[in-house]
């Protein structure tokens, strides 16, 4: 036998040996790793991580970006098993403020049709009547929310002028301004702010930020009027709230957030929330900032138009 043949013949027998001995310490590790993710994908696996018995080349990396994915997963599943837990919690207390005023009014109609006296009667059966509004505006900020929140919801986007939507939500709100004997500034309103945007969604935008400050605010709010030739900024609406402290302006446009925790205030936590979906949705953006005891929010324009 020639030595080149010999040779050749030392090279295979080495391959083969180096591939069994490769094998031998490869497929044990690799047989461990994959029971584990078995019994991890029957939940008989707990929250263990994998672990090598060996220094192999690759199985530690191997064994590591596994564990980095397991890591992630788990991440994933605590913050929907969280955002599951406040979102069950936040619609058991809406569903609380709907079912407090359908009692009442049930209240009230009974006591009314026992009644003889009509005047008391009537004030009875309007008693009824305001708890039915009241829950007609919760189921009507709850629809809102979710239409707003419908990833398929269609936008019409033409020139609106931001000026002109403003100072008539403010005109359909003149009598609760006057018996609160509250005077709303408006700024920057001598020409028009024109914006591209889904007319109904910017007044509902508008109608929420307005309606906010009327229940919470503690003086009359000032509202400044922006445009793209100048800055971002479209319109910037501040008022005076009694308690500043307990607003969290990250919180604020959060879905049934309340500053008062106790929940005795007026609203559903929604109407800010609804107004930041359908500002994102045309490509704008709601902020909000706490100043001295000063409550501002912003509606300032994107460059893309998207959803969140």
């Amino acid at each position: 036998m020639s030595n080149g043949l010999l040779a050749a013949l030392m090279l295979i027998v080495g391959v083969v040996a180096g591939a069994l001995i490769a094998v031998a310490a490869y497929a044990p590790e690799l047989r461990r790793i994959a029971r584990f993710l078995e019994r991890r994908s029957t939940d008989k696996g707990g929250d263990g991580r994998v672990t090598v018995n060996t220094r192999a080349p690759g199985i530690s990396d191997l064994a590591a970006a596994i564990n980095d994915e397991l890591d992630r997963s788990a991440v994933a599943r605590i913050g929907a098993m969280r955002h599951q837990q406040e979102f069950q919690r936040d619609l058991s207390a809406l569903s609380h403020d709907i079912r407090t005023p359908l009692t009442g009014a049930k209240g009230y109609l009974q006591l009314a049709s026992d009644e003889s006296d009509p005047k008391l009667r009537q004030r009875r059966l309007d008693a009824a009547v305001k708890r039915i509004d009241r829950t007609s505006e919760l189921l009507d900020a709850l629809f809102s929310y979710t239409k707003a929140s419908d990833p398929d919801l269609e936008l019409d986007l033409e020139p609106v002028d931001v000026r002109d939507i403003v100072e008539r939500c403010l005109l359909a709100h003149y009598p609760e301004f006057e018996a609160r004997a509250w005077e709303p500034r408006l700024e920057g309103s001598g020409a028009a702010r024109i914006v591209e945007a889904d007319r109904q969604a910017l007044e509902r935008i508008v109608e929420n930020l307005v309606v906010n400050a009327l229940r919470h605010g503690a003086r009359a709010p000032r509202i400044s009027l922006g445009g793209p030739n100048g800055n971002s900024t479209l319109l910037r609406l501040s008022n005076s709230v009694d308690d500043p402290e307990s607003i969290d302006p990250e919180r604020l446009f959060d879905r049934f957030y309340r500053a008062d925790e106790a929940r005795t205030g007026g609203g559903s936590g929604l109407g800010l929330a609804t107004a930041a979906k359908l500002a994102r949705a045309m490509g704008m953006e709601l902020a909000a900032h706490i100043e001295g005891e000063t409550l501002a929010i912003e509606l300032s324009a994107r460059s893309e138009i998207g959803r969140a």
